[in-house]
């Protein structure tokens, strides 16, 4: 609420109207972020080996026997400190933020149930239970949006300036595919150690950047980038670097604690709804390549051995086909987040300039 009472005050203090300044903000609350991660993460990975203690993923490499017991849930930890940095540096009563809360909060919730599961009872929800709870509050998110924002219903073609197809009806549809899709996406590729934080860090970095030109008319005219009215937007992009900056800082090889589904279903689903309301999700799969090879990886090797009964990787998800050709796991993570800045490059190069 901190945003709120100096904007309260500003009449008082003229001074106080940097504070309304977007880049004030956002640097603000990227610092903000990063000082919470630091002073509460060792005082919760303490809390989390009381609570959240559990057993390393099914059809991992044997190496990862290692990480067992290492404390999980450190996504809680990482919506906690988005939450709190929001509600001091955002204006909460704008309906881009709201969408975003809602957003973060409902993947949060699905990705504890899983969690909390898996270490209660040793196995996670069922993936039928999964898909539905996350279909419902996709469909939830997009109906709030519809109800508050109205969005178009149009798809921007990257690169092609005059392609923008409305898919009428059928772009709920899309952008429900397209948040469920990212949200496990990320799921599946959060399986060693700072490789799914590593690869968001450059994609919110990404996105911010598009979303505050998007907030700016000029900008958003000079990039033939739809208009969302708000760079608001793009603050809490930067306070989900901040968070994901922090917890890199404990979940860095060997990590102390790991993200858990309800850090990776809650900033992938972020992700793709910050990407949705800039209608820029198809760069998402350009600047998220390592999401979408992780994906497909699993895709490929399901349907290789279903249909040749033949394995095309050593392991799936991809990162643990790497693994079992003896590469370190420290090479994968940095591999990773230097083909995802590289992706995040292209997928700017891809904006449309008029």
């Amino acid at each position: 609420m901190l945003y709120h009472l100096l904007v309260f005050l500003q009449p008082q203090a003229r001074f106080l109207r940097v504070f309304e300044s977007t880049s004030f903000r956002a640097m603000a609350a990227f610092l903000t972020a990063l000082l919470l991660s630091f002073v509460v993460g060792s005082w919760f990975i303490e809390q989390s080996k009381k609570f959240f203690r559990s057993g390393v993923r099914q059809y991992t490499p044997e190496n990862h026997q290692a990480k067992h017991n290492t404390p999980t849930m450190g996504g809680l930890f990482i919506v906690s400190v988005i939450i709190s940095t929001m509600l001091l540096w955002c204006d909460i009563f704008q309906p881009h933020v709201l969408l975003l809360l809602v957003t973060l909060i409902l993947f949060a919730a699905i990705g504890f149930w899983d969690d909390w599961s898996k270490i209660r009872y040793k196995k996670g929800i069922s993936e039928f239970h999964k898909w539905c709870a996350q279909l419902a509050a996709g469909s939830f998110v997009l109906w709030l949006w519809h109800y508050l924002l109205h969005p178009l219903s149009t798809v921007c073609i990257p690169l092609f300036k005059d392609l923008n197809p409305d898919l009428g009806i059928f772009y709920y549809a899309w952008a429900l595919f397209v948040l469920v899709g990212a949200c496990n996406a990320v799921n599946l590729t959060d399986g060693l150690d700072g490789l799914a934080v590593g690869a968001l860090l450059p994609n919110f970095a990404t996105f911010s950047l598009i979303a505050y030109c998007a907030g700016h008319a000029i900008f958003a005219h000079y990039l033939h980038i739809p208009f969302v009215g708000t760079a608001e937007i793009a603050i809490i992009a930067v306070i989900f670097i901040g968070a994901c900056l922090g917890f890199l800082w404990y979940n860095t090889y060997p990590a102390q604690i790991f993200m858990g589904d309800v850090g990776a279903l809650s900033l992938g689903a972020s992700l793709a709804m910050i990407a949705l309301m800039t209608k820029q999700e198809l760069l998402l799969a350009v600047s998220g390549a390592v999401f979408v090879g992780e994906t497909f990886s699993v895709i490929m090797q399901v349907a290789g051995y279903k249909l040749f009964k033949k394995r095309l990787f050593k392991l799936a998800p991809i990162h643990h086909h790497y693994e079992k050709l003896g590469w370190p796991e420290m090479k994968i993570t940095v591999r990773a987040t230097i083909m995802t800045i590289i992706a995040c490059l292209c997928a700017l190069m891809l904006l449309k300039i008029r």
